[in-house]
Order: structure tokens, then C-alpha cells, then sequence
């Protein structure tokens, strides 16, 4: 293997769980960002013997150009949104209500089409790792971190396989660990990184999602056993 790349997903998820096995008896949940960020994290719950859940994200796209982020959305518990003020300032408070609310709707849409109603894994007093696959330019997973640490994790981990060592740099402040295999000064796209950097489909992230559930019996830890005595 090429020094600084991954066979595939799974490859990533492995070699990242091998560094957070420190995390094993701090009672993690494991948040993945889909889809492909759910390829990683299945394998780093599987490692640590933890819940594997979702933080779902949304790009707020300009209404004169739908590919320009006015902002992001996150939900991994408690909504956060993360907004760029200058492109913020150039539409109506409604139209951005309005907006979030469409696109609140759609991540809870995908949530019980990926999770078929099954309630969130508890965060709060536990340690919250949050993977994905890579980090480009870092504005979606500010908005994900932001809306986790809402929801009182004890400690709150970002795990990644790459990362450009800006973004890294950016997002230290939001977290109380920051675990990245690779931050190469030349980065490009995060799919550099992979052999294999296939697009999940949503029928990958569900079969992900149920073997997790069936194999890593994640309700049965921690504060979620509390919660329920």
C-alpha cells in the first residue's frame, strides 16, 4: 500500500480504531457522518465494542445558486447551524427559517429511512467520537461537532482518516481529541486518499447501520442503562 492511503472504507475505519482504543472504558458512542463516514465508523464501533449512530448534515444552499452554502445543518441530538455571515446577509430571515426547516425535515426523513424509527443512542456523560471518511474544508463538521457537544458528551473525540492539517488546526478548539492517521500539506480531494472511494448508496449505510445494531448490542451500556433503570 502507497504510504498515506487506504485500501478502502473499511481499511480507514480499522486502522483508525487501532488509535482510539484508549477510548474502550470511557463509554463511546460512535457518530457517523453518512455515507460514507458510516463505512469508517462501523468498523471503529465494532473495535471499541460501542453504538454506532448518525449526525446528519445539510448544506443551506444559496437561493441564486443552489451549489453555494449559505451554511450547514446538523443534527446529532440537538440542532447547531453554522452559517457564512457575508452570503447569510444577502437573503430574508424567512427565506433562511424556511430553508432550515426544509432541510430539518429532510435529515429527520433520511434519519427513520436509515434508522426505521429506532431512538437515538444517549450522548450525554459519555465519550462522543465523531468519524467520517475524510475532511475537506471542514464547515460541515464544525456544524456536526457543534450540534454533539450540544447534546453534554462528556468528552467529545473527532476521529478522521485524513485531513488537510488546516482544517485539523480550525477545528481543534471544538473538541476535546483530535484523531487524524494523515494530514498531508498537499491534499486536493479526500478520495486521493483511497484505492477503493466508492459512493454508499443508502441500502449500504441501513445494512451498515442493522448489523451494528444486531452485532455491538448498543443499548446495552453505559448511561443508556442508567437512563432506563
Amino acid at each position: 500500500m502507497i504510504y498515506g492511503r487506504f485500501t478502502n472504507r473499511s481499511d480507514a475505519g480499522r486502522r483508525l480504531a487501532a488509535k482510539l482504543m484508549h477510548l474502550t472504558e470511557q463509554d463511546p458512542v460512535v457518530l457517523a457522518l453518512p455515507r460514507g463516514g458510516v463505512a469508517v465508523g462501523f468498523e471503529v464501533a465494532r473495535a471499541l465494542k460501542a453504538p454506532l449512530d448518525l449526525v446528519l448534515v445539510r448544506k443551506i444552499g444559496a437561493p441564486f445558486q443552489p451549489e453555494l452554502a449559505i451554511g450547514a445543518l446538523a443534527n446529532g441530538g440537538r440542532v447547531e447551524t453554522v452559517l457564512n455571515r457575508g452570503l447569510a446577509e444577502l437573503v430574508s430571515d424567512e427565506w433562511l427559517r424556511e430553508a432550515k426547516e426544509q432541510q430539518l425535515g429532510e435529515m429527520e426523513r433520511r434519519r427513520v429511512v436509515y434508522l426505521k424509527g429506532r431512538p437515538r443512542t444517549p450522548i450525554a456523560g459519555r465519550t462522543a467520537i465523531l468519524v467520517d471518511d475524510g475532511i475537506a474544508t471542514g464547515a460541515t463538521m464544525r456544524a456536526a461537532l457543534r450540534s454533539v457537544r450540544r447534546a453534554f458528551p462528556r468528552r467529545l473525540v473527532l476521529a478522521v482518516p485524513v485531513a488537510p492539517p488546516a482544517a485539523v488546526s480550525d477545528l481543534t478548539a471544538e473538541v476535546d481529541e483530535v484523531v487524524c492517521l494523515h494530514t498531508p500539506s498537499s491534499f486536493g480531494a479526500i478520495g486521493n486518499f483511497y484505492e477503493d472511494f466508492r459512493q454508499l448508496d443508502d441500502a449500504d449505510v441501513i445494512r451498515l447501520l442493522d448489523a451494528a445494531e444486531r452485532d455491538f448490542a448498543p443499548h446495552r451500556r453505559g448511561s443508556y442503562q442508567k437512563s432506563a433503570q
